[in-house]
Protein backbone atom coordinates (compact mmCIF):
# COMPACT_ATOMS: atom_id res chain seq x y z
CA UNK A 1 0.00 0.00 0.00
CA UNK A 2 1.51 3.42 -0.75
CA UNK A 3 0.32 5.96 1.55
CA UNK A 4 0.48 8.92 -0.61
CA UNK A 5 -2.06 10.08 -2.75
CA UNK A 6 -0.76 11.01 -6.15
CA UNK A 7 -1.96 13.46 -8.89
CA UNK A 8 -5.48 13.71 -9.54
CA UNK A 9 -7.78 11.51 -11.63
CA UNK A 10 -6.69 12.85 -14.94
CA UNK A 11 -3.01 12.86 -14.63
CA UNK A 12 -1.72 11.68 -18.16
CA UNK A 13 1.63 13.07 -18.05
CA UNK A 14 4.52 14.34 -16.04
CA UNK A 15 4.28 18.17 -16.16
CA UNK A 16 6.33 20.96 -14.25
CA UNK A 17 3.84 21.21 -11.85
CA UNK A 18 3.80 17.20 -11.02
CA UNK A 19 7.15 16.64 -11.31
CA UNK A 20 7.97 16.18 -7.63
CA UNK A 21 4.94 13.98 -7.14
CA UNK A 22 6.24 11.67 -10.51
CA UNK A 23 9.45 11.59 -9.27
CA UNK A 24 8.45 10.71 -5.35
CA UNK A 25 6.17 7.89 -7.45
CA UNK A 26 9.49 6.92 -9.29
CA UNK A 27 11.02 6.09 -5.73
CA UNK A 28 7.87 4.31 -4.51
CA UNK A 29 8.24 2.04 -7.41
CA UNK A 30 12.14 1.07 -6.41
CA UNK A 31 11.02 0.78 -2.90
CA UNK A 32 8.01 -1.64 -4.02
CA UNK A 33 10.23 -4.24 -5.81
CA UNK A 34 13.09 -4.38 -2.86
CA UNK A 35 10.74 -6.40 -0.44
CA UNK A 36 9.70 -8.56 -2.97
CA UNK A 37 13.17 -9.17 -4.12
CA UNK A 38 14.02 -9.80 -0.39
CA UNK A 39 11.36 -12.10 0.60
CA UNK A 40 11.71 -14.69 -2.46
CA UNK A 41 16.21 -14.48 -1.81
CA UNK A 42 15.77 -15.42 1.43
CA UNK A 43 13.04 -18.51 0.37
CA UNK A 44 16.51 -20.19 -0.82
CA UNK A 45 18.35 -22.20 0.69
CA UNK A 46 22.11 -21.55 -0.90
CA UNK A 47 23.60 -24.10 0.62
CA UNK A 48 21.74 -27.57 0.96
CA UNK A 49 22.94 -30.26 2.49
CA UNK A 50 23.98 -31.93 -0.75
CA UNK A 51 24.83 -35.94 1.17
CA UNK A 52 21.30 -35.64 2.83
CA UNK A 53 19.99 -35.14 -1.08
CA UNK A 54 21.70 -37.63 -2.46
CA UNK A 55 20.30 -39.73 0.23
CA UNK A 56 17.06 -38.80 -0.28
CA UNK A 57 17.56 -39.03 -4.14
CA UNK A 58 18.61 -42.04 -4.58
CA UNK A 59 16.35 -43.57 -2.04
CA UNK A 60 13.64 -42.05 -3.86
CA UNK A 61 14.79 -43.64 -7.94
CA UNK A 62 15.09 -47.06 -6.27
CA UNK A 63 11.26 -46.93 -4.81
CA UNK A 64 10.63 -46.07 -8.50
CA UNK A 65 8.46 -49.15 -10.17
CA UNK A 66 9.74 -49.36 -13.87
CA UNK A 67 11.76 -52.17 -15.75
CA UNK A 68 14.03 -52.18 -15.70
CA UNK A 69 14.56 -50.91 -11.98
CA UNK A 70 17.38 -48.32 -11.36
CA UNK A 71 20.20 -50.31 -9.40
CA UNK A 72 22.12 -48.48 -6.42
CA UNK A 73 24.82 -47.91 -8.59
CA UNK A 74 22.91 -45.88 -11.43
CA UNK A 75 20.31 -44.60 -8.57
CA UNK A 76 23.57 -43.12 -6.91
CA UNK A 77 25.22 -41.17 -10.14
CA UNK A 78 22.04 -39.68 -11.29
CA UNK A 79 21.69 -38.41 -7.51
CA UNK A 80 24.82 -37.27 -7.51
CA UNK A 81 24.61 -35.02 -10.81
CA UNK A 82 21.79 -33.90 -9.83
CA UNK A 83 22.41 -33.09 -6.93
CA UNK A 84 25.42 -30.52 -7.91
CA UNK A 85 23.64 -29.18 -10.52
CA UNK A 86 21.30 -28.28 -8.06
CA UNK A 87 23.66 -26.82 -5.48
CA UNK A 88 24.83 -24.78 -8.68
CA UNK A 89 21.59 -23.67 -9.66
CA UNK A 90 20.26 -23.12 -6.08
CA UNK A 91 23.49 -20.62 -5.31
CA UNK A 92 23.30 -18.80 -8.66
CA UNK A 93 19.54 -17.84 -8.57
CA UNK A 94 19.99 -16.68 -4.69
CA UNK A 95 23.52 -14.81 -6.38
CA UNK A 96 21.45 -13.41 -9.21
CA UNK A 97 18.54 -12.51 -7.01
CA UNK A 98 20.53 -10.50 -4.38
CA UNK A 99 22.13 -8.70 -7.39
CA UNK A 100 19.07 -7.07 -8.42
CA UNK A 101 18.02 -6.33 -5.06
CA UNK A 102 20.93 -4.62 -4.50
CA UNK A 103 20.40 -2.20 -7.54
CA UNK A 104 16.93 -1.36 -6.67
CA UNK A 105 18.85 -0.50 -3.63
CA UNK A 106 20.97 2.27 -6.34
CA UNK A 107 17.98 2.85 -8.36
CA UNK A 108 15.94 4.18 -5.03
CA UNK A 109 18.98 6.41 -4.20
CA UNK A 110 19.29 7.84 -8.00
CA UNK A 111 15.40 8.67 -8.59
CA UNK A 112 15.91 10.37 -4.51
CA UNK A 113 18.82 12.01 -5.60
CA UNK A 114 16.64 13.48 -8.72
CA UNK A 115 13.89 14.22 -6.35
CA UNK A 116 16.50 16.03 -3.84
CA UNK A 117 17.63 17.98 -7.18
CA UNK A 118 14.33 19.14 -8.99
CA UNK A 119 11.62 18.99 -6.20
CA UNK A 120 13.10 18.71 -2.38
CA UNK A 121 13.47 16.01 0.20
CA UNK A 122 12.64 12.42 -0.93
CA UNK A 123 10.21 10.54 1.25
CA UNK A 124 11.40 6.78 1.87
CA UNK A 125 9.93 5.98 5.97
CA UNK A 126 6.68 4.49 5.36
CA UNK A 127 6.36 4.04 1.72
CA UNK A 128 7.63 0.60 1.76
CA UNK A 129 4.26 -2.03 0.56
CA UNK A 130 2.19 -1.91 4.39
CA UNK A 131 0.91 -5.24 3.42
CA UNK A 132 1.08 -8.12 0.81
CA UNK A 133 -0.38 -8.53 -2.07
CA UNK A 134 0.06 -5.29 -3.30
CA UNK A 135 -0.13 -3.20 -6.46
CA UNK A 136 3.06 -2.21 -8.35
CA UNK A 137 2.46 1.69 -7.87
CA UNK A 138 0.97 3.29 -11.40
CA UNK A 139 1.36 0.14 -13.72
CA UNK A 140 -1.04 -0.55 -16.06
CA UNK A 141 -2.61 -2.87 -16.24
CA UNK A 142 -2.29 -3.81 -12.44
CA UNK A 143 0.13 -5.98 -11.52
CA UNK A 144 -0.07 -7.41 -8.15
CA UNK A 145 3.49 -8.55 -6.45
CA UNK A 146 3.44 -10.69 -3.32
CA UNK A 147 6.00 -11.88 -1.22
CA UNK A 148 6.26 -15.06 -2.44
CA UNK A 149 8.69 -17.80 -1.95
CA UNK A 150 10.99 -18.73 -5.21
CA UNK A 151 8.73 -20.54 -7.94
CA UNK A 152 8.00 -20.25 -11.61
CA UNK A 153 5.25 -17.85 -10.52
CA UNK A 154 7.05 -15.38 -8.48
CA UNK A 155 9.57 -15.45 -11.83
CA UNK A 156 6.66 -14.32 -14.00
CA UNK A 157 6.07 -11.32 -11.61
CA UNK A 158 9.99 -10.21 -11.52
CA UNK A 159 9.88 -10.87 -15.56
CA UNK A 160 6.49 -8.25 -15.38
CA UNK A 161 8.24 -5.96 -13.20
CA UNK A 162 11.10 -5.28 -15.29
CA UNK A 163 9.96 -6.24 -18.88
CA UNK A 164 11.10 -4.17 -21.45
CA UNK A 165 9.16 -1.88 -23.72
CA UNK A 166 8.50 -2.60 -27.38
CA UNK A 167 8.58 1.15 -29.56
CA UNK A 168 6.64 3.25 -30.02
CA UNK A 169 3.69 1.98 -27.43
CA UNK A 170 0.93 3.20 -27.15
CA UNK A 171 -0.03 5.44 -24.31
CA UNK A 172 -2.68 4.18 -21.90
CA UNK A 173 -5.84 5.95 -20.34
CA UNK A 174 -5.13 8.08 -16.81
CA UNK A 175 -5.48 5.72 -14.21
CA UNK A 176 -6.69 7.44 -10.28
CA UNK A 177 -3.84 8.19 -8.42
CA UNK A 178 -1.08 7.43 -10.51
CA UNK A 179 0.54 8.50 -14.09
CA UNK A 180 0.12 5.59 -15.74
CA UNK A 181 2.40 3.32 -17.81
CA UNK A 182 2.89 -0.05 -19.25
CA UNK A 183 6.40 -0.61 -18.35
CA UNK A 184 8.70 1.08 -15.57
CA UNK A 185 10.92 2.62 -18.76
CA UNK A 186 7.86 4.66 -20.48
CA UNK A 187 7.23 5.63 -16.82
CA UNK A 188 10.83 7.29 -16.79
CA UNK A 189 10.67 8.56 -20.49
CA UNK A 190 7.72 10.99 -19.47
CA UNK A 191 9.85 12.29 -16.70
CA UNK A 192 12.76 13.13 -19.57
CA UNK A 193 10.24 14.55 -21.87
CA UNK A 194 9.61 17.13 -18.99
CA UNK A 195 13.12 17.94 -18.12
CA UNK A 196 13.79 17.95 -22.41
CA UNK A 197 10.55 20.20 -22.34
CA UNK A 198 11.06 22.70 -19.78
CA UNK A 199 15.04 23.34 -19.77
CA UNK A 200 14.29 26.20 -17.23
CA UNK A 201 13.98 24.02 -14.30
CA UNK A 202 16.12 24.88 -11.45
CA UNK A 203 18.63 22.39 -9.90
CA UNK A 204 19.34 22.78 -5.92
CA UNK A 205 23.06 21.93 -6.53
CA UNK A 206 23.65 22.33 -2.54
CA UNK A 207 20.86 19.40 -1.20
CA UNK A 208 22.48 16.44 0.34
CA UNK A 209 22.53 13.63 -2.21
CA UNK A 210 24.37 10.29 -1.80
CA UNK A 211 26.95 10.86 -4.30
CA UNK A 212 29.77 8.43 -5.72
CA UNK A 213 33.09 7.88 -4.68
CA UNK A 214 32.76 7.87 -1.27
CA UNK A 215 32.49 4.03 -0.53
CA UNK A 216 28.15 4.67 -0.21
CA UNK A 217 27.45 1.75 -3.27
CA UNK A 218 29.19 -1.65 -4.23
CA UNK A 219 27.99 -3.50 -6.86
CA UNK A 220 29.07 -6.80 -5.32
CA UNK A 221 28.95 -8.44 -2.01
CA UNK A 222 29.29 -11.99 -0.34
CA UNK A 223 25.80 -12.73 -0.85
CA UNK A 224 26.09 -11.66 -5.03
CA UNK A 225 28.59 -14.32 -5.62
CA UNK A 226 28.27 -18.14 -6.57
CA UNK A 227 30.13 -20.79 -7.60
CA UNK A 228 30.06 -22.45 -10.61
CA UNK A 229 30.33 -26.50 -11.60
CA UNK A 230 33.84 -25.94 -12.00
CA UNK A 231 34.26 -24.66 -8.15
CA UNK A 232 35.29 -20.85 -9.47
CA UNK A 233 33.04 -17.90 -7.97
CA UNK A 234 31.18 -15.48 -10.03
CA UNK A 235 30.08 -12.09 -9.46
CA UNK A 236 26.60 -11.62 -10.75
CA UNK A 237 27.05 -7.93 -10.91
CA UNK A 238 29.65 -5.83 -13.57
CA UNK A 239 32.37 -3.83 -11.92
CA UNK A 240 31.80 -1.05 -14.07
CA UNK A 241 28.05 -1.64 -14.36
CA UNK A 242 26.84 1.19 -12.46
CA UNK A 243 27.63 3.82 -9.54
CA UNK A 244 25.14 7.27 -7.59
CA UNK A 245 24.80 10.20 -9.50
CA UNK A 246 25.07 13.54 -8.33
CA UNK A 247 21.91 15.26 -10.10
CA UNK A 248 23.02 19.06 -10.58
CA UNK A 249 21.75 19.61 -14.54
CA UNK A 250 19.84 18.29 -16.87
CA UNK A 251 22.74 15.75 -17.95
CA UNK A 252 22.91 13.79 -14.79
CA UNK A 253 19.22 13.55 -14.37
CA UNK A 254 18.86 11.78 -17.77
CA UNK A 255 21.97 9.83 -16.90
CA UNK A 256 20.76 8.61 -13.76
CA UNK A 257 17.67 7.66 -15.04
CA UNK A 258 19.24 5.94 -18.16
CA UNK A 259 21.31 3.71 -15.82
CA UNK A 260 17.71 2.50 -13.86
CA UNK A 261 16.14 1.62 -17.31
CA UNK A 262 18.90 -0.29 -18.79
CA UNK A 263 20.19 -2.17 -15.41
CA UNK A 264 15.99 -3.10 -14.92
CA UNK A 265 14.54 -3.72 -18.68
CA UNK A 266 18.54 -3.74 -21.08
CA UNK A 267 18.55 -3.19 -24.15
CA UNK A 268 15.08 -2.83 -26.25
CA UNK A 269 14.67 -5.63 -28.72
CA UNK A 270 12.44 -4.88 -31.74
CA UNK A 271 9.98 -7.49 -32.41
CA UNK A 272 11.02 -9.47 -29.46
CA UNK A 273 9.35 -12.56 -29.67
CA UNK A 274 8.87 -12.86 -26.25
CA UNK A 275 6.16 -9.32 -26.29
CA UNK A 276 3.17 -9.79 -28.03
CA UNK A 277 1.54 -6.80 -29.63
CA UNK A 278 0.38 -5.23 -26.49
CA UNK A 279 3.88 -5.66 -24.94
CA UNK A 280 2.64 -8.77 -22.93
CA UNK A 281 5.43 -11.33 -22.02
CA UNK A 282 4.69 -14.70 -23.87
CA UNK A 283 6.19 -16.95 -21.30
CA UNK A 284 6.13 -19.98 -23.57
CA UNK A 285 8.31 -18.07 -26.38
CA UNK A 286 10.54 -16.19 -23.21
CA UNK A 287 11.51 -20.07 -22.62
CA UNK A 288 12.67 -20.91 -26.06
CA UNK A 289 14.86 -17.84 -26.50
CA UNK A 290 18.57 -17.20 -26.55
CA UNK A 291 19.44 -14.19 -24.68
CA UNK A 292 23.15 -12.79 -26.34
CA UNK A 293 25.01 -10.75 -23.39
CA UNK A 294 27.49 -8.76 -24.40
CA UNK A 295 31.39 -9.95 -22.37
CA UNK A 296 31.30 -7.29 -19.81
CA UNK A 297 28.66 -5.31 -20.24
CA UNK A 298 25.94 -5.36 -17.01
CA UNK A 299 23.12 -8.04 -17.89
CA UNK A 300 19.66 -6.41 -16.84
CA UNK A 301 17.39 -7.46 -14.42
CA UNK A 302 15.03 -9.03 -17.30
CA UNK A 303 17.62 -11.04 -18.66
CA UNK A 304 19.25 -12.23 -15.03
CA UNK A 305 15.20 -13.36 -14.08
CA UNK A 306 14.96 -14.78 -17.44
CA UNK A 307 18.03 -17.12 -17.11
CA UNK A 308 17.05 -18.11 -13.28
CA UNK A 309 13.14 -18.90 -15.22
CA UNK A 310 14.62 -20.73 -18.23
CA UNK A 311 17.24 -22.53 -16.26
CA UNK A 312 14.28 -23.60 -13.32
CA UNK A 313 11.86 -24.96 -16.38
CA UNK A 314 14.58 -26.99 -17.64
CA UNK A 315 16.01 -28.53 -14.39
CA UNK A 316 12.44 -29.23 -13.04
CA UNK A 317 11.20 -30.97 -16.70
CA UNK A 318 14.61 -33.05 -16.33
CA UNK A 319 13.48 -33.98 -12.59
CA UNK A 320 10.20 -34.84 -13.69
CA UNK A 321 11.45 -37.39 -16.08
CA UNK A 322 12.84 -39.15 -13.95
CA UNK A 323 9.75 -40.05 -12.42
CA UNK A 324 10.18 -39.29 -8.71
CA UNK A 325 6.81 -38.83 -7.05
CA UNK A 326 7.95 -38.34 -3.39
CA UNK A 327 9.76 -35.24 -3.23
CA UNK A 328 9.10 -32.12 -4.99
CA UNK A 329 12.05 -30.74 -7.23
CA UNK A 330 11.80 -27.02 -5.35
CA UNK A 331 11.46 -28.83 -1.76
CA UNK A 332 15.16 -29.90 -2.19
CA UNK A 333 16.34 -26.47 -2.00
CA UNK A 334 13.39 -23.76 -1.48
CA UNK A 335 12.86 -23.43 2.23
CA UNK A 336 8.83 -24.17 3.43
CA UNK A 337 7.33 -20.75 4.19
CA UNK A 338 4.03 -19.18 3.85
CA UNK A 339 3.04 -16.67 0.76
CA UNK A 340 2.46 -12.70 2.07
CA UNK A 341 2.79 -14.03 5.87
CA UNK A 342 2.12 -10.91 8.58
CA UNK A 343 3.67 -10.55 11.76
CA UNK A 344 -0.03 -11.24 13.35
CA UNK A 345 -0.27 -14.76 11.72
CA UNK A 346 2.83 -15.53 14.18
CA UNK A 347 2.86 -16.87 17.55
CA UNK A 348 3.90 -15.32 20.58
CA UNK A 349 7.56 -16.69 20.28
CA UNK A 350 7.90 -15.71 16.79
CA UNK A 351 5.62 -12.60 16.21
CA UNK A 352 8.22 -10.51 18.57
CA UNK A 353 11.63 -11.39 16.27
CA UNK A 354 9.15 -10.43 13.15
CA UNK A 355 8.56 -7.13 14.57
CA UNK A 356 12.11 -6.85 15.61
CA UNK A 357 13.34 -7.29 11.54
CA UNK A 358 10.43 -5.20 10.54
CA UNK A 359 11.71 -2.47 12.69
CA UNK A 360 15.05 -2.54 11.35
CA UNK A 361 14.23 -2.69 7.94
CA UNK A 362 12.04 0.76 8.75
CA UNK A 363 15.07 1.91 10.68
CA UNK A 364 16.52 2.02 7.66
CA UNK A 365 14.91 4.25 5.67
CA UNK A 366 14.32 6.93 8.41
CA UNK A 367 18.37 6.64 8.15
CA UNK A 368 18.32 7.01 4.38
CA UNK A 369 16.57 10.10 4.57
CA UNK A 370 18.49 11.41 7.14
CA UNK A 371 21.53 11.24 4.60
CA UNK A 372 19.36 13.31 2.18
CA UNK A 373 19.22 16.31 5.40
CA UNK A 374 22.56 15.83 6.56
CA UNK A 375 25.86 16.01 4.68
CA UNK A 376 29.79 15.79 5.45
CA UNK A 377 30.61 13.15 8.54
CA UNK A 378 27.24 13.20 9.66
CA UNK A 379 25.89 11.82 6.39
CA UNK A 380 28.90 9.42 6.13
CA UNK A 381 28.52 8.25 9.22
CA UNK A 382 24.85 7.39 9.23
CA UNK A 383 25.46 5.74 6.28
CA UNK A 384 28.85 3.26 7.20
CA UNK A 385 27.44 2.77 10.27
CA UNK A 386 24.14 2.73 10.30
CA UNK A 387 22.28 1.78 7.09
CA UNK A 388 24.98 -0.64 5.70
CA UNK A 389 25.32 -2.36 8.96
CA UNK A 390 22.03 -2.74 9.44
CA UNK A 391 21.79 -4.36 5.93
CA UNK A 392 24.48 -6.54 6.54
CA UNK A 393 25.20 -7.38 9.66
CA UNK A 394 21.55 -7.33 11.57
CA UNK A 395 18.90 -7.23 8.72
CA UNK A 396 20.69 -10.12 6.66
CA UNK A 397 21.25 -11.75 10.34
CA UNK A 398 17.24 -12.01 11.39
CA UNK A 399 16.13 -13.20 8.21
CA UNK A 400 18.41 -16.39 8.37
CA UNK A 401 17.27 -16.78 11.80
CA UNK A 402 13.92 -16.46 11.60
CA UNK A 403 13.59 -19.19 9.29
CA UNK A 404 15.25 -21.43 12.08
CA UNK A 405 11.34 -20.99 13.73
CA UNK A 406 8.68 -23.28 12.86
CA UNK A 407 4.45 -22.58 13.30
CA UNK A 408 1.43 -23.84 12.14
CA UNK A 409 -1.21 -22.54 9.88
CA UNK A 410 -4.57 -24.16 9.16
CA UNK A 411 -2.88 -27.47 9.75
CA UNK A 412 0.07 -27.34 8.08
CA UNK A 413 3.92 -26.72 9.61
CA UNK A 414 6.12 -23.85 8.17
CA UNK A 415 8.88 -22.24 8.50
CA UNK A 416 9.02 -18.33 9.95
CA UNK A 417 10.22 -16.18 7.72
CA UNK A 418 10.64 -12.21 7.36
CA UNK A 419 7.17 -10.23 6.37
CA UNK A 420 9.21 -6.60 5.24
CA UNK A 421 6.30 -4.80 6.81
CA UNK A 422 6.59 -0.82 7.53
CA UNK A 423 7.23 -0.72 11.40
CA UNK A 424 5.06 2.56 12.50
CA UNK A 425 7.18 4.06 14.83
CA UNK A 426 5.79 6.38 17.99
CA UNK A 427 6.62 9.66 17.49
CA UNK A 428 6.41 10.22 21.24
CA UNK A 429 9.83 8.01 21.51
CA UNK A 430 12.99 8.19 19.36
CA UNK A 431 13.11 5.50 16.57
CA UNK A 432 16.21 3.77 18.37
CA UNK A 433 14.95 2.97 21.84
CA UNK A 434 11.91 1.84 20.46
CA UNK A 435 14.43 -0.15 17.99
CA UNK A 436 16.05 -1.39 21.38
CA UNK A 437 12.43 -2.14 22.99
CA UNK A 438 11.94 -4.34 20.27
CA UNK A 439 15.40 -6.12 20.70
CA UNK A 440 14.71 -6.64 24.14
CA UNK A 441 11.04 -8.16 23.26
CA UNK A 442 12.45 -10.37 21.11
CA UNK A 443 15.96 -11.74 22.39
CA UNK A 444 13.28 -12.52 25.59
CA UNK A 445 11.64 -15.51 22.98
CA UNK A 446 14.71 -16.39 21.07
CA UNK A 447 17.46 -16.30 23.08
CA UNK A 448 19.85 -16.98 19.76
CA UNK A 449 19.42 -13.26 19.10
CA UNK A 450 21.65 -12.04 21.95
CA UNK A 451 24.21 -12.01 19.54
CA UNK A 452 22.65 -8.48 17.78
CA UNK A 453 22.22 -6.45 20.92
CA UNK A 454 25.47 -4.39 20.59
CA UNK A 455 25.18 -4.63 17.05
CA UNK A 456 21.28 -2.79 17.90
CA UNK A 457 22.82 -0.59 20.36
CA UNK A 458 25.58 0.57 18.54
CA UNK A 459 23.28 2.35 15.46
CA UNK A 460 23.07 5.90 14.97
CA UNK A 461 20.08 7.67 16.98
CA UNK A 462 18.21 9.19 14.15
CA UNK A 463 15.03 10.68 14.54
CA UNK A 464 11.74 11.05 12.73
CA UNK A 465 11.61 14.21 10.69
Amino acid sequence: MIHQQFFGEKAEKVTPENLGEAVQQAIEIEISTIPTYLFTYYSINRAPNQQAMINSLTNALLKIDKEPRYTFEEAGEIALNLSADIMVFANKAGAIIMSVAIEEMLHMALSSNIKQALAGQPILYGRSPATWPCDLPGHKPALKINASKLTMAQLETFLNIEKPMKPKQKALKAARNFIPYPTIGEFYDMVIDCLDKNPGLRYNTRAPQLVPEKGFYAQNNIDTIYYDRNHKPVFTNENEGGDLICVKDRDSAVAAINLIVEQGEGQIIPDAPYLDKDNNLDFLALLKYKFKPQPGKEVSHFEKFAEIYQSYYAMEKQYDALGITDIHFSDLFVMNIRSNPATTDYPAHIAPVSDLINGVYTYIFVMIEECYRKSGSTQYETFMFGIHKSMIFILNSLCGDIMKLKYKHDGNEYYASATFENYNFSPVARPKAQLQALYTAAVAVYPAISYLGVRINDLPDVDLK
